[in-house]
């Protein structure tokens, strides 16, 4: 009875601190300077924990994007700061020049292999997967390879290993008619081998650039970024081989990227642009929010990260929690560098 007691007060000291969690900012610096590095542009950036106290930060960078010198590009925080970027992908095929898109890190759990997935093609529409491996966290890169015919890799956001081992890879496709679709792609022998799990390809709902999160009940959820003007959602109860349908969260979505994750609290994390489609594909980029939910549906704004004016663009979140608790946001800056927030 003791230890049922014991239980059931932890359990309750647990969910009131869900009830009472507000994230702070106790860190936030831009890892770069604009005019200190050897690109005008950069975009689409990934973090990653290594070790104890450092980070392995990613990005694109080059003349614009979508121009053939955009390239991949990281740095490393260590010792308290971030050191000079260096590029650690190109997009040379065959003596062509294609640019670089949509570097994820990721690395397995109780791996010592550190994955770099992106992309290498002309356009969303025509790119290709590609991965790279580091066994000495990010120090150096194996040569790329690309993924089969068919596998893209995760497109934005980090993939989610379950307990039993299954890889769900969060990826999408852009056609050249502009039909967006969300898909997961899931592998069973650490990214050996892939199958594809369409989401719900039936709808007339356009989606892309999924996060996958799993719920304490074991469900498996999708957010992406939308045409709807919404955040949009759906659930699997099969470890994402099926889907449930579409469903609109009460986030505002400008057709922009999203990325979400499961707390350690519990609670689900979000950060995203709180505005509703422009005429311009960049417009609704200028405020960038954090929102928390139980459920994965109705969320509450509970941090504001950038307030900006016209013509700003703070966009492509990224998060994850490290092994203290911490969570680290990347986003693009204005296109001229990548800002890292540390929340508590």
């Amino acid at each position: 009875m003791k230890k049922i007691a014991l239980f059931s007060t932890l359990l309750i000291l647990i969910l009131s601190s869900c009830e009472t969690y507000k994230p702070q900012i106790v860190q936030s610096e831009q890892i770069f300077q604009a005019g200190q590095v050897p690109f005008k542009q950069c975009h689409a950036s990934t973090i990653q924990p290594i070790g104890k106290d450092s980070l392995l930060a990613a990005w694109f960078g080059g003349t614009h994007e979508s121009n053939p010198d955009v390239v991949i590009w990281s740095s490393l925080y260590s010792h308290g700061q971030w050191q000079a970027p260096v590029q650690i992908a190109d997009g040379i095929l065959n003596d062509t020049r294609y640019p670089t898109w949509n570097p994820v890190l990721y690395q397995y759990p109780n791996s010592d292999t550190l994955s770099l997935y992106y992309k290498i093609g002309p356009n969303p529409r025509e790119w290709k997967g590609y991965v790279k491996y580091s066994l000495d966290k990010g120090n150096s890169w194996s040569a790329s390879q690309q993924l089969p015919e068919g596998i893209l890799g995760p497109i934005k956001n980090k993939p989610l290993t379950l307990a039993n081992g299954l890889l769900l890879s969060p990826s999408s496709t852009e056609s050249k008619e502009e039909i967006w679709k969300a898909h997961l792609e899931i592998s069973r022998d650490h990214g050996n081998s892939w199958s594809v799990s369409a989401i719900s390809p039936d709808t007339t709902i356009q989606v892309i650039q999924p996060s996958v999160i799993q719920h304490a009940d074991g469900r498996i959820q999708v957010l992406c970024r939308s045409k709807e003007n919404k955040v949009m959602a759906t659930f699997s109860t099969d470890q994402g081989l099926t889907w449930g349908p579409w469903q609109a969260t009460n986030l505002l979505n400008p057709n922009s990227a999203t990325d979400a994750i499961r707390l350690k609290n519990g609670l689900l994390m979000i950060v995203f642009n709180p505005a509703i489609a422009g005429n311009d594909w960049w417009e609704g980029r200028t405020k960038l929010h954090v929102a928390l939910s139980k459920d994965g549906l109705q969320w509450k704004n509970v941090l504001t990260l950038e307030d900006g004016a016209k013509n700003d663009e703070y966009s492509y979140p990224t998060i994850v929690q490290d092994a203290k608790g911490l969570i680290h946001i990347t986003y693009t800056w204005n296109r001229k560098s990548i800002k890292h927030i540390v929340l508590k």
